[in-house]
């Protein structure tokens, strides 16, 4: 794993999509960022605001979230607007209900549609925790078939979040957004170790602040050990 602290900080997505997130939150979230070097994955509806206030923060927006049944039109349009606005990436939920009812040929085709509409990386989001290794295989196979950028663990809005073991299945097939429970600089740098080349987390400014001073103190004694 890298040991550049500029290349740690820069997978960091900064996150706040919760229903109550509000304009200032979003300026919370970029003002980190802007300090800590990090990105930023914001709502949709503050994307304007956010490319205004912090144009150097790379910005990541949601589509389909946070349960992924929305028609497919629905998530094109969504996939569209958000780029217009100023996203540089795209997480987009897979409809986990028709990936269970077998409909992988559909699963495909909808993320297809959202990966042509958009010159910018699309991340699917297969909400691990709800799915069987199988079904994780299947949905990472969807991703792949449909030209998709990344896969992302999970939206964090059901039971669990990213797991080691689910970063390793998945970084078989396409580069992995390991997101949902990845709170300190322990648990992101497992979840590198396993694979994972991003991570998203609310608390990317904990985990940042954590990173660089430990980054800090090796710095320190690796000189201090020159000196003697």
């Amino acid at each position: 794993m890298t040991t550049d602290a500029a290349d740690v900080t820069g997978r960091i997505e900064h996150t706040v999509l919760g229903p109550e997130t509000t304009p200032d939150d979003v300026i919370a979230v970029l003002d980190a960022a802007i300090e800590y070097g990090l990105r930023a994955c914001i709502p949709p509806c503050y994307l304007e605001l956010a490319d205004g206030y912090a144009p150097t923060v790379p910005l990541s927006t949601v589509v389909g979230f946070p349960h992924g049944q929305h028609a497919p039109a629905t998530k094109v349009a969504e996939a569209e607007d958000a780029w217009e606005a100023g996203a540089d990436e795209l997480d987009m939920v897979i409809n986990v209900g028709r990936l269970r009812a077998d409909e992988d040929g559909a699963v495909t085709e909808e993320i297809e549609e959202v990966v042509a509409a958009v010159p910018v990386p699309v991340k699917v989001i297969v909400e691990t925790p709800l799915l069987s290794d199988a079904e994780k295989r299947r949905a990472a196979e969807c991703a792949l078939a449909a030209d998709a950028d990344y896969l992302k663990t999970a939206t964090g809005f059901s039971d669990g979040g990213a797991t080691v073991p689910d970063v390793e299945l998945l970084a078989e097939y396409l580069p992995v957004k390991a997101s949902g429970g990845v709170g300190s600089w322990a648990e992101m740098e497992a979840m590198l170790d396993a694979g994972a080349e991003r991570i998203g987390a609310s608390s990317g400014d904990v985990i940042a602040r954590e990173f660089l001073d430990q980054h800090e103190t090796a710095s320190r004694e690796d000189v201090s050990g020159w000196d003697d």
